[in-house]
């Protein structure tokens, strides 16, 4: 199983990203997909998660800026950013929690991460 994340960039302030999210392998079943994000000398952070039905979850410092999709047919996530501001400068990493085929367990997996770079 491989996630592959993409769509990072360098974007001004006030600009939009769209950031996908696409797992691929011998998938049975994807509970939860989310977007964190790890800027230089800090830890990693919960930006946005996604269940398979569509409930949502957001950190507070989106602020309604971002939005979380899913397509569940395409096993892709989508992270439709908004409004940035150079705090959101980051490395952004998705993650799934996946069911193989096969297997009765659902474990995490994360994509390679995409950069993203706001300018002031």
């Amino acid at each position: 199983v491989q996630l592959q994340a993409s769509g990072g960039g360098l974007v001004q302030a006030g600009g939009s990203l769209r950031l996908s999210c696409a797992a691929s392998g011998q998938i049975f079943s994807i509970s939860v997909m989310g977007w964190y994000r790890q800027a230089r000398g800090k830890q990693r952070e919960l930006v946005a998660t996604i269940t398979n039905a569509g409930s949502t979850n957001y950190a507070d410092f989106v602020m309604g800026r971002f939005t979380i999709s899913r397509d569940n047919a395409k096993n892709t996530a989508y992270l439709q950013m908004n409004s940035l501001k150079p705090g959101d400068t980051a490395v952004y990493y998705c993650n799934a929690v996946i069911r193989r085929d096969g297997q009765v367990t659902y474990n995490d997996y994360w994509g390679q991460g995409t950069q993203v770079t706001v300018s002031s």
